[in-house]
Protein backbone atom coordinates (compact mmCIF):
# COMPACT_ATOMS: atom_id res chain seq x y z
CA UNK A 1 0.00 0.00 0.00
CA UNK A 2 1.71 3.51 -1.27
CA UNK A 3 0.11 6.47 -0.04
CA UNK A 4 0.38 10.00 -1.28
CA UNK A 5 -0.73 13.13 -0.59
CA UNK A 6 -2.38 14.41 2.40
CA UNK A 7 -3.19 12.95 6.42
CA UNK A 8 -6.85 11.93 5.44
CA UNK A 9 -5.54 9.91 2.68
CA UNK A 10 -3.47 8.08 5.41
CA UNK A 11 -6.41 7.16 6.89
CA UNK A 12 -8.29 6.23 3.70
CA UNK A 13 -5.49 3.46 2.86
CA UNK A 14 -5.37 1.94 6.46
CA UNK A 15 -9.34 1.44 5.88
CA UNK A 16 -8.23 -0.37 2.68
CA UNK A 17 -5.40 -2.18 4.53
CA UNK A 18 -8.01 -2.75 7.05
CA UNK A 19 -10.81 -4.21 4.56
CA UNK A 20 -7.57 -6.56 2.53
CA UNK A 21 -6.63 -8.09 5.84
CA UNK A 22 -9.89 -9.13 6.91
CA UNK A 23 -10.71 -10.43 3.53
CA UNK A 24 -7.39 -12.67 4.10
CA UNK A 25 -4.57 -10.46 2.41
CA UNK A 26 -1.48 -9.82 4.22
CA UNK A 27 0.52 -6.35 3.99
CA UNK A 28 4.19 -6.58 3.02
CA UNK A 29 6.78 -3.95 3.68
CA UNK A 30 8.53 -3.80 0.44
CA UNK A 31 6.71 -3.54 -2.96
CA UNK A 32 8.35 -5.30 -4.88
CA UNK A 33 7.87 -8.54 -2.76
CA UNK A 34 3.88 -8.03 -3.31
CA UNK A 35 1.70 -9.66 -5.94
CA UNK A 36 -0.42 -6.40 -6.04
CA UNK A 37 0.51 -3.19 -5.59
CA UNK A 38 -2.40 -0.71 -4.61
CA UNK A 39 -1.17 3.49 -4.88
CA UNK A 40 -3.67 5.72 -3.12
CA UNK A 41 -2.98 8.70 -5.39
CA UNK A 42 -2.99 12.55 -4.48
CA UNK A 43 -5.77 14.55 -7.36
CA UNK A 44 -5.53 17.76 -5.71
CA UNK A 45 -2.67 20.06 -7.82
CA UNK A 46 -0.61 19.09 -11.16
CA UNK A 47 2.84 18.43 -8.78
CA UNK A 48 0.66 15.68 -6.58
CA UNK A 49 -0.81 14.45 -9.81
CA UNK A 50 2.32 13.79 -11.45
CA UNK A 51 3.92 12.19 -8.29
CA UNK A 52 0.91 10.00 -8.48
CA UNK A 53 1.46 9.37 -12.23
CA UNK A 54 5.33 8.72 -11.50
CA UNK A 55 4.93 6.02 -8.31
CA UNK A 56 2.33 4.08 -10.68
CA UNK A 57 4.55 3.71 -13.36
CA UNK A 58 6.88 2.56 -10.74
CA UNK A 59 4.74 0.55 -9.57
CA UNK A 60 4.27 -0.98 -13.00
CA UNK A 61 8.09 -1.78 -13.42
CA UNK A 62 8.02 -4.14 -10.59
CA UNK A 63 5.97 -6.42 -12.98
CA UNK A 64 8.93 -7.16 -15.09
CA UNK A 65 10.63 -8.52 -11.64
CA UNK A 66 8.44 -11.26 -11.25
CA UNK A 67 6.39 -11.33 -7.90
CA UNK A 68 4.16 -8.12 -8.92
CA UNK A 69 1.33 -9.28 -11.00
CA UNK A 70 -1.13 -6.13 -10.16
CA UNK A 71 -0.43 -2.56 -10.07
CA UNK A 72 -4.45 -0.75 -8.82
CA UNK A 73 -5.09 3.14 -8.67
CA UNK A 74 -7.32 4.15 -5.72
CA UNK A 75 -7.65 7.69 -4.46
CA UNK A 76 -8.61 11.48 -5.07
CA UNK A 77 -6.57 11.80 -8.58
CA UNK A 78 -8.59 7.86 -9.52
CA UNK A 79 -12.09 8.97 -7.98
CA UNK A 80 -11.71 12.20 -10.37
CA UNK A 81 -10.63 11.25 -13.60
CA UNK A 82 -11.20 7.29 -13.63
CA UNK A 83 -12.05 5.86 -17.23
CA UNK A 84 -9.82 8.67 -18.26
CA UNK A 85 -6.98 7.87 -16.43
CA UNK A 86 -7.22 4.05 -17.52
CA UNK A 87 -7.70 4.56 -20.48
CA UNK A 88 -4.11 6.86 -20.50
CA UNK A 89 -2.34 5.06 -18.05
CA UNK A 90 -2.43 0.99 -19.05
CA UNK A 91 0.37 0.66 -17.13
CA UNK A 92 -2.06 0.42 -14.30
CA UNK A 93 -4.18 -2.76 -14.04
CA UNK A 94 -6.96 -1.16 -12.50
CA UNK A 95 -8.16 2.29 -11.63
CA UNK A 96 -11.17 2.10 -8.58
CA UNK A 97 -13.00 4.86 -7.35
CA UNK A 98 -14.71 5.43 -3.88
CA UNK A 99 -17.73 2.82 -4.60
CA UNK A 100 -15.41 0.16 -5.39
CA UNK A 101 -13.77 0.74 -1.07
CA UNK A 102 -16.66 -1.50 0.45
CA UNK A 103 -15.76 -4.55 -2.12
CA UNK A 104 -11.74 -3.92 -2.12
CA UNK A 105 -10.77 -7.40 -1.55
CA UNK A 106 -13.54 -8.99 -3.79
CA UNK A 107 -11.96 -6.37 -6.79
CA UNK A 108 -8.18 -6.74 -5.79
CA UNK A 109 -9.08 -10.32 -6.18
CA UNK A 110 -10.71 -10.20 -9.62
CA UNK A 111 -8.13 -8.10 -11.21
CA UNK A 112 -5.40 -10.83 -9.59
CA UNK A 113 -7.06 -13.31 -11.68
CA UNK A 114 -7.43 -11.65 -14.86
CA UNK A 115 -11.01 -10.22 -14.94
CA UNK A 116 -11.06 -7.15 -16.27
CA UNK A 117 -12.23 -4.15 -14.53
CA UNK A 118 -14.31 -1.43 -16.30
CA UNK A 119 -13.00 2.10 -14.50
CA UNK A 120 -15.95 4.46 -13.56
CA UNK A 121 -17.29 7.28 -15.40
CA UNK A 122 -16.41 10.10 -12.76
CA UNK A 123 -19.34 12.33 -11.13
CA UNK A 124 -19.83 15.51 -8.91
CA UNK A 125 -20.11 13.83 -6.10
CA UNK A 126 -21.60 16.82 -4.35
CA UNK A 127 -24.94 15.64 -6.19
CA UNK A 128 -25.11 12.16 -3.95
CA UNK A 129 -26.36 14.10 -0.94
CA UNK A 130 -29.28 17.16 -0.13
CA UNK A 131 -27.95 20.36 -0.11
CA UNK A 132 -28.88 21.06 2.77
CA UNK A 133 -26.41 20.03 5.53
CA UNK A 134 -29.07 19.04 7.85
CA UNK A 135 -31.18 17.28 5.47
CA UNK A 136 -28.58 14.52 4.72
CA UNK A 137 -29.25 12.58 7.83
CA UNK A 138 -30.14 9.03 7.12
CA UNK A 139 -29.27 9.77 3.16
CA UNK A 140 -25.96 9.64 3.82
CA UNK A 141 -25.27 6.28 5.15
CA UNK A 142 -25.96 5.02 1.47
CA UNK A 143 -22.74 6.97 0.05
CA UNK A 144 -19.83 5.36 0.37
CA UNK A 145 -17.43 8.23 2.11
CA UNK A 146 -13.70 7.30 2.68
CA UNK A 147 -12.91 6.49 6.94
CA UNK A 148 -16.35 6.61 7.49
CA UNK A 149 -17.87 2.89 7.41
CA UNK A 150 -18.69 1.15 10.22
CA UNK A 151 -18.08 -2.56 10.41
CA UNK A 152 -19.19 -5.23 12.95
CA UNK A 153 -16.82 -6.26 15.48
CA UNK A 154 -15.43 -9.99 13.74
CA UNK A 155 -12.50 -8.47 12.50
CA UNK A 156 -8.46 -9.41 13.08
CA UNK A 157 -7.29 -8.09 16.24
CA UNK A 158 -4.97 -5.66 14.56
CA UNK A 159 -8.35 -4.00 12.88
CA UNK A 160 -10.47 -3.86 15.35
CA UNK A 161 -11.04 -3.13 19.23
CA UNK A 162 -12.00 -5.87 22.16
CA UNK A 163 -15.70 -5.18 21.85
CA UNK A 164 -18.09 -3.10 19.44
CA UNK A 165 -18.31 -1.53 16.12
CA UNK A 166 -15.87 1.06 14.55
CA UNK A 167 -14.61 1.98 10.98
CA UNK A 168 -12.54 -0.60 9.72
CA UNK A 169 -8.50 0.54 10.13
CA UNK A 170 -5.26 -1.11 9.97
CA UNK A 171 -2.33 0.90 11.42
CA UNK A 172 0.44 1.37 8.25
CA UNK A 173 3.01 3.35 10.92
CA UNK A 174 3.04 2.39 14.17
CA UNK A 175 4.33 5.90 15.21
CA UNK A 176 2.59 7.49 18.17
CA UNK A 177 0.91 9.90 15.97
CA UNK A 178 -1.99 9.08 14.09
CA UNK A 179 -4.65 11.17 12.05
CA UNK A 180 -7.90 10.95 12.94
CA UNK A 181 -10.72 11.63 10.58
CA UNK A 182 -13.80 13.96 11.73
CA UNK A 183 -15.62 14.65 8.44
CA UNK A 184 -15.19 14.42 4.98
CA UNK A 185 -15.83 16.66 2.02
CA UNK A 186 -16.76 20.49 1.59
CA UNK A 187 -19.37 22.56 1.29
CA UNK A 188 -17.37 25.47 0.33
CA UNK A 189 -17.06 26.39 -3.15
CA UNK A 190 -13.85 28.22 -3.76
CA UNK A 191 -12.84 29.22 -7.14
CA UNK A 192 -9.55 27.90 -7.06
CA UNK A 193 -10.59 24.02 -5.48
CA UNK A 194 -11.69 21.07 -7.31
CA UNK A 195 -11.93 18.82 -3.97
CA UNK A 196 -15.08 19.12 -3.34
CA UNK A 197 -16.38 17.57 -6.99
CA UNK A 198 -14.87 14.20 -6.37
CA UNK A 199 -14.65 14.02 -2.18
CA UNK A 200 -17.91 15.63 -2.41
CA UNK A 201 -20.56 17.49 0.23
CA UNK A 202 -19.38 17.66 4.40
CA UNK A 203 -20.09 14.39 6.16
CA UNK A 204 -19.38 14.81 9.26
CA UNK A 205 -18.59 11.50 11.78
CA UNK A 206 -20.78 11.09 14.49
CA UNK A 207 -18.98 11.86 17.72
CA UNK A 208 -19.39 8.00 19.09
CA UNK A 209 -17.63 6.76 16.15
CA UNK A 210 -14.63 8.84 16.40
CA UNK A 211 -14.45 8.62 20.10
CA UNK A 212 -14.84 4.47 19.56
CA UNK A 213 -11.71 5.11 17.13
CA UNK A 214 -9.57 7.37 19.37
CA UNK A 215 -10.29 4.89 21.91
CA UNK A 216 -8.91 2.31 19.48
CA UNK A 217 -5.83 3.73 18.53
CA UNK A 218 -4.82 4.83 22.30
CA UNK A 219 -5.10 0.96 22.51
CA UNK A 220 -2.95 0.81 19.38
CA UNK A 221 0.03 2.97 21.38
CA UNK A 222 -0.90 6.09 20.02
CA UNK A 223 -0.17 9.16 21.63
CA UNK A 224 -1.44 12.22 19.66
CA UNK A 225 -4.57 11.79 18.38
CA UNK A 226 -4.73 14.45 14.74
CA UNK A 227 -7.87 15.61 13.74
CA UNK A 228 -8.22 15.84 10.14
CA UNK A 229 -11.02 16.88 7.55
CA UNK A 230 -11.13 19.11 4.38
CA UNK A 231 -12.92 21.67 7.41
CA UNK A 232 -12.98 21.27 10.50
CA UNK A 233 -14.98 24.32 11.73
CA UNK A 234 -17.49 22.75 10.17
CA UNK A 235 -17.73 19.65 11.96
CA UNK A 236 -21.42 19.11 13.44
CA UNK A 237 -23.01 21.38 11.25
CA UNK A 238 -25.05 18.56 9.23
CA UNK A 239 -25.76 17.02 12.69
CA UNK A 240 -27.52 19.98 14.14
CA UNK A 241 -24.88 21.36 16.10
CA UNK A 242 -22.18 23.76 14.58
CA UNK A 243 -20.79 23.55 18.43
CA UNK A 244 -19.95 19.98 18.60
CA UNK A 245 -15.96 19.97 18.67
CA UNK A 246 -15.98 22.37 21.46
CA UNK A 247 -17.98 19.62 23.36
CA UNK A 248 -16.21 16.94 21.42
CA UNK A 249 -12.23 17.98 22.13
CA UNK A 250 -12.21 17.64 25.85
CA UNK A 251 -13.95 13.77 25.78
CA UNK A 252 -11.10 13.52 22.94
CA UNK A 253 -8.12 14.53 24.94
CA UNK A 254 -10.03 12.07 28.26
CA UNK A 255 -9.16 8.91 26.53
CA UNK A 256 -7.03 6.51 28.29
CA UNK A 257 -3.19 6.81 26.60
CA UNK A 258 -3.96 9.63 24.15
CA UNK A 259 -1.39 13.08 25.69
CA UNK A 260 -2.37 15.55 23.19
CA UNK A 261 -4.98 16.24 20.71
CA UNK A 262 -4.25 18.37 17.43
CA UNK A 263 -7.08 20.22 15.09
CA UNK A 264 -6.53 20.81 11.79
CA UNK A 265 -7.71 22.22 8.95
CA UNK A 266 -9.58 25.59 10.32
CA UNK A 267 -11.64 27.69 8.10
CA UNK A 268 -10.76 31.25 9.33
CA UNK A 269 -13.64 32.88 8.27
CA UNK A 270 -15.39 30.14 10.11
CA UNK A 271 -13.51 30.49 13.60
CA UNK A 272 -15.76 31.19 16.19
CA UNK A 273 -14.55 32.81 19.43
CA UNK A 274 -16.00 29.44 21.56
CA UNK A 275 -13.58 27.24 18.97
CA UNK A 276 -10.55 29.03 20.00
CA UNK A 277 -11.38 29.30 23.81
CA UNK A 278 -12.16 25.45 23.68
CA UNK A 279 -8.63 24.56 21.65
CA UNK A 280 -6.53 26.97 24.16
CA UNK A 281 -8.43 26.49 27.01
CA UNK A 282 -8.92 21.87 27.29
CA UNK A 283 -6.13 20.04 28.85
CA UNK A 284 -4.67 17.90 26.59
CA UNK A 285 -5.56 19.96 23.09
CA UNK A 286 -2.40 21.46 21.67
CA UNK A 287 -2.89 25.53 21.18
CA UNK A 288 -1.93 25.10 17.66
CA UNK A 289 -4.23 26.48 14.94
CA UNK A 290 -3.96 25.17 11.30
CA UNK A 291 -5.80 28.40 9.59
CA UNK A 292 -6.23 28.24 6.15
CA UNK A 293 -5.86 32.08 4.50
CA UNK A 294 -4.89 31.48 0.93
CA UNK A 295 -4.75 35.38 0.90
CA UNK A 296 -4.85 38.52 2.76
CA UNK A 297 -5.94 41.21 0.08
CA UNK A 298 -9.50 41.35 0.25
CA UNK A 299 -10.29 41.87 -3.49
CA UNK A 300 -8.44 38.21 -4.30
CA UNK A 301 -10.11 36.44 -1.33
CA UNK A 302 -13.12 37.52 -3.11
CA UNK A 303 -12.53 36.26 -6.65
CA UNK A 304 -11.42 33.10 -4.44
CA UNK A 305 -15.08 32.88 -3.26
CA UNK A 306 -13.56 33.13 0.05
CA UNK A 307 -14.00 35.90 2.99
CA UNK A 308 -11.40 37.91 5.24
CA UNK A 309 -9.30 40.91 4.74
CA UNK A 310 -6.03 41.69 7.14
CA UNK A 311 -7.85 43.39 10.03
CA UNK A 312 -10.17 40.85 10.57
CA UNK A 313 -7.21 37.85 10.24
CA UNK A 314 -5.11 40.21 12.82
CA UNK A 315 -7.91 40.36 15.05
CA UNK A 316 -8.28 36.17 14.85
CA UNK A 317 -4.43 35.91 15.42
CA UNK A 318 -4.85 38.48 18.51
CA UNK A 319 -7.94 36.39 19.71
CA UNK A 320 -5.88 33.27 19.48
CA UNK A 321 -2.45 34.97 21.31
CA UNK A 322 -4.71 36.45 24.09
CA UNK A 323 -5.74 33.08 25.39
CA UNK A 324 -2.31 31.29 23.95
CA UNK A 325 0.55 33.55 23.49
CA UNK A 326 2.70 30.64 22.37
CA UNK A 327 0.46 29.04 20.48
CA UNK A 328 1.54 27.59 16.92
CA UNK A 329 -0.09 28.95 14.02
CA UNK A 330 0.55 27.77 10.30
CA UNK A 331 -1.46 28.76 6.97
CA UNK A 332 -0.84 28.49 3.32
CA UNK A 333 -1.03 31.34 1.11
CA UNK A 334 -1.78 30.98 -3.27
CA UNK A 335 0.13 33.76 -4.77
CA UNK A 336 -0.16 34.49 -8.40
CA UNK A 337 -4.07 34.05 -8.49
CA UNK A 338 -6.24 35.56 -11.35
CA UNK A 339 -5.93 39.12 -11.32
CA UNK A 340 -3.83 39.83 -8.39
CA UNK A 341 -1.76 43.04 -8.44
CA UNK A 342 1.26 43.80 -7.26
CA UNK A 343 -0.47 45.93 -4.76
CA UNK A 344 -2.55 42.88 -3.58
CA UNK A 345 0.73 41.00 -3.01
CA UNK A 346 2.15 43.48 -1.26
CA UNK A 347 -0.86 43.13 0.87
CA UNK A 348 -0.39 39.48 1.29
CA UNK A 349 3.11 40.38 2.42
CA UNK A 350 2.72 43.09 5.08
CA UNK A 351 -0.35 40.56 6.37
CA UNK A 352 1.98 37.78 6.54
CA UNK A 353 4.88 39.80 8.50
CA UNK A 354 2.57 41.40 11.14
CA UNK A 355 0.67 37.74 11.24
CA UNK A 356 4.47 35.99 12.86
CA UNK A 357 3.11 32.79 11.56
CA UNK A 358 5.14 29.86 12.46
CA UNK A 359 5.30 28.11 9.28
CA UNK A 360 3.67 29.04 5.74
CA UNK A 361 3.32 26.78 2.46
CA UNK A 362 3.67 28.49 -0.36
CA UNK A 363 1.66 27.64 -3.90
CA UNK A 364 2.21 29.48 -6.95
CA UNK A 365 -1.54 29.46 -8.54
CA UNK A 366 -2.53 27.02 -11.57
CA UNK A 367 -5.61 26.16 -13.36
CA UNK A 368 -7.69 23.11 -12.18
CA UNK A 369 -9.77 21.04 -14.45
CA UNK A 370 -13.61 22.12 -13.68
CA UNK A 371 -12.55 24.70 -10.96
CA UNK A 372 -14.28 28.35 -11.13
CA UNK A 373 -11.19 30.38 -11.38
CA UNK A 374 -9.72 28.39 -14.66
CA UNK A 375 -12.19 30.54 -16.26
CA UNK A 376 -11.12 33.94 -15.16
CA UNK A 377 -9.48 35.85 -17.33
CA UNK A 378 -6.33 37.84 -15.81
CA UNK A 379 -4.37 35.20 -15.87
CA UNK A 380 -0.60 36.25 -15.08
CA UNK A 381 2.25 34.34 -17.41
CA UNK A 382 3.91 31.49 -15.69
CA UNK A 383 6.92 33.69 -15.54
CA UNK A 384 5.58 36.14 -13.46
CA UNK A 385 3.89 33.55 -11.05
CA UNK A 386 7.49 31.98 -10.13
CA UNK A 387 8.69 35.53 -9.79
CA UNK A 388 6.09 36.21 -6.83
CA UNK A 389 6.75 32.93 -5.36
CA UNK A 390 9.94 33.35 -5.31
CA UNK A 391 9.52 36.65 -3.86
CA UNK A 392 7.16 35.50 -1.05
CA UNK A 393 9.32 32.45 -0.36
CA UNK A 394 12.03 34.50 0.75
CA UNK A 395 9.88 36.60 2.86
CA UNK A 396 8.16 33.43 4.53
CA UNK A 397 11.63 31.49 4.87
CA UNK A 398 12.57 35.08 7.03
CA UNK A 399 9.58 34.78 9.34
CA UNK A 400 9.67 31.61 9.90
CA UNK A 401 13.27 31.44 11.23
CA UNK A 402 12.77 35.04 13.44
CA UNK A 403 9.41 33.19 14.83
CA UNK A 404 11.84 30.02 15.88
CA UNK A 405 14.03 32.41 17.04
CA UNK A 406 10.98 34.03 19.21
CA UNK A 407 10.80 30.68 20.63
CA UNK A 408 14.45 30.46 22.21
CA UNK A 409 14.28 30.00 26.02
CA UNK A 410 10.59 29.03 25.76
CA UNK A 411 9.52 25.90 27.34
CA UNK A 412 8.37 23.19 25.02
CA UNK A 413 6.60 19.73 25.82
CA UNK A 414 8.01 17.24 23.10
CA UNK A 415 6.60 14.18 21.69
CA UNK A 416 9.37 12.11 20.86
CA UNK A 417 9.30 10.50 17.11
CA UNK A 418 12.19 9.52 16.54
CA UNK A 419 15.56 7.60 18.56
CA UNK A 420 18.19 6.98 16.95
CA UNK A 421 21.53 6.29 19.12
CA UNK A 422 22.42 9.97 20.76
CA UNK A 423 19.93 11.83 18.80
CA UNK A 424 16.19 12.19 19.62
CA UNK A 425 13.84 14.02 17.64
CA UNK A 426 10.11 14.45 17.79
CA UNK A 427 7.76 17.24 17.52
CA UNK A 428 6.41 20.37 20.19
CA UNK A 429 2.67 21.58 20.74
CA UNK A 430 3.00 24.67 17.75
CA UNK A 431 4.02 21.64 15.65
CA UNK A 432 2.30 19.59 13.18
CA UNK A 433 2.78 16.32 11.69
CA UNK A 434 5.59 16.86 8.72
CA UNK A 435 4.87 20.20 7.97
CA UNK A 436 5.91 22.61 10.65
CA UNK A 437 9.89 21.26 11.70
CA UNK A 438 10.33 19.08 14.42
CA UNK A 439 12.49 19.34 17.91
CA UNK A 440 15.84 17.84 18.19
CA UNK A 441 16.26 17.08 22.11
CA UNK A 442 19.55 17.08 23.75
CA UNK A 443 21.21 17.35 27.23
CA UNK A 444 19.08 14.38 28.60
CA UNK A 445 21.02 11.85 30.77
CA UNK A 446 18.45 8.69 31.09
CA UNK A 447 17.98 7.16 28.36
CA UNK A 448 14.08 8.47 26.24
CA UNK A 449 11.71 6.54 23.72
CA UNK A 450 9.85 6.64 21.20
CA UNK A 451 6.45 7.64 22.21
CA UNK A 452 7.49 9.58 25.24
CA UNK A 453 6.18 13.28 26.03
CA UNK A 454 9.55 15.25 27.30
CA UNK A 455 9.61 18.70 28.85
CA UNK A 456 12.51 21.08 27.39
CA UNK A 457 13.74 24.61 27.17
CA UNK A 458 13.96 25.63 23.50
CA UNK A 459 18.09 26.73 23.33
CA UNK A 460 18.67 27.24 19.73
CA UNK A 461 16.80 26.97 16.21
CA UNK A 462 17.44 26.72 12.07
CA UNK A 463 14.58 27.20 10.01
CA UNK A 464 11.15 26.24 11.21
CA UNK A 465 12.98 23.41 13.56
CA UNK A 466 14.54 23.79 17.04
CA UNK A 467 16.96 22.24 19.55
CA UNK A 468 15.61 21.72 23.03
CA UNK A 469 17.49 21.08 25.86
CA UNK A 470 16.12 18.35 28.21
CA UNK A 471 14.70 19.51 31.91
CA UNK A 472 12.94 16.92 33.14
Amino acid sequence: MLTLGCARNEVDSEELAGRLEAEGFRLVEDASAAEAVVVNTCGFVEAAKKDSVDTLLEAADLKEQGATRAVVAVGCMAERYGRELADSLPEADAVLGFDDYPDIADRLRGILEGRPHVAHVPQDRRKLLPVSPVARGDAAVDVVVPGHTIAAPDLPEAVAPRTGPRAVRRRLDGGPVAPLKLASGCDRRCAFCAIPSFRGSFVSRRPSDVLGEARWLAEQGVKELFLVSENSTSYGKDLGDLRLLETLLPELAAVDGVERVRVSYLQPAETRPGLVSAITGTDGVADYFDLSFQHAAPGVLRRMRRFGDPDSFLSLLDDIRRQAPAAGVRSNVIVGFPGETEEELETLCSFLEAGRLDVTGVFGYSDEDGTEAASYDGKLDAEEIRARVEHVVSLVEELTAQRAEDRVGEHVRVLVEQVEGPTAEGRAEHQGPEVDGTTTLIGYDEPVAVGEMVDAVVVDCEGADLVAEVTS
